[in-house]
């Protein structure tokens, strides 16, 4: 299992230096730089952190082809590629459905979306030239200036229909943070469904929250409000149902809309974060790594650590355990 890191675009680009300097000196394969609305743009983020290290490669992730045309995200990673040869990789994904109705936007057809969305990046990256007749894209007689790039496509997904997708068309498949091991393996499973249909193969990874301490409440106090805003949302249900957590769903997002932090602590509990985080003991944080591990990842990426301390213990410890072979393997739930 290989070490990653990701940047959310919520703190300042010095923040971003300072994670990418960490991740270098760690040997962190890949600093995956998501798409938010509202927050840092990535292309420009990507663009800082190649020119900061020597060796980090860096994920567009998950550009949605409803805000960014794929033809774009294609464009940009390409150039990105042509400056900083074999250190890029572009990732899609539909978007945070609550990201996206802020902005107005309703994500119609996403499966035939996200499937037009990577034919289109992937034709455009052969450098060869492309006449594509799809329902959402179309491309008449275009190539790419940038020539030939054959970049690894991942997809971002978490329902049935996207994770089997995910295994039959793109490269690699990455799952949420705030998702636990036995989600994970689900999510897997359905991936290699996908994979067994044309016969083929792909990378796997997933986010994990993680905060370190010798006290663990300690360490579970710096997360639960990064968890509280992705478990507030519906499409988790499966996520906690495996996980065994007890949550109200919809008392979370209540107190987090009206910004009643002491309820929103409240309920997420030590328990909700250690059953979906890398979070608590350093002995903790250990168990947990191998537990993503034997859901079946090849990497995991460290998220949500905040000042260089911090980073710093965090990755240590993962890239400790990155090479050890998992204590258990866990299977998904149907």
């Amino acid at each position: 299992m290989q070490l990653g890191i990701s940047y959310d675009g919520s703190e300042p680009p010095q923040a971003l230096l300072s994670l990418a300097d960490a991740a270098d000196a760690a040997n962190c394969v890949n600093m995956w730089i998501a798409t938010h609305l509202f927050f840092r743009e990535p292309i420009a983020c990507a663009a800082a952190t190649l020119a900061a290290t020597r060796k980090l490669g860096i994920v567009l992730m998950a550009m949605s082809p409803y805000t960014v045309n794929p033809i774009y995200a294609a464009m940009a990673a390409a150039t990105l590629d042509e400056l900083y040869p074999g250190r890029v990789q572009l990732c899609f994904g539909m978007g945070a459905p609550r990201e996206l109705e802020a902005a107005g936007i309703v994500p119609e057809k996403p499966v035939r979306t996200l499937r037009e969305a990577i034919e289109v990046a992937r034709l455009l990256l052969t450098g060869d030239l492309v006449n594509f007749q799809g329902q959402q894209y179309r491309i008449a007689g275009r190539r790419l200036a940038t020539g030939t790039r054959p970049l690894p496509l991942w997809l971002a997904a978490s329902g049935p229909q996207m994770l089997q997708m995910a295994g039959e068309v793109a490269d690699g498949i990455i799952i949420s943070a705030g998702t636990s091991p036995q989600f994970i393996a689900w999510s897997l499973d359905l991936v290699r469904k996908g994979e067994e249909r044309v016969g083929r193969s792909v990378k796997k990874a997933a986010l994990a929250l993680c905060s370190v301490d010798d006290d663990g409440s300690v360490a579970n106090d710096r997360v639960r409000r990064r968890l509280a805003y992705v478990l507030r949302g519906e499409h988790h249900a499966r996520n906690l149902r495996l996980a065994g957590s007890e949550l109200d769903q919809g008392a979370l997002s209540r107190a987090f809309t009206e910004q009643n932090w002491g309820r929103v602590d409240e309920l997420i509990t030590d328990d909700v974060v250690h059953r979906h985080c890398a979070s608590g003991t350093p002995a903790r944080v250990v168990e947990m790594a191998r537990a993503y591990s034997g859901a079946g990842l090849d990497e995991i990426i460290a998220y949500g650590m905040q000042g260089r301390e911090q980073i710093d213990r965090v990755l240590a410890i993962l890239g400790a355990q990155a090479e050890l072979a998992p204590a258990t393997k866990i299977k998904g739930v149907n």
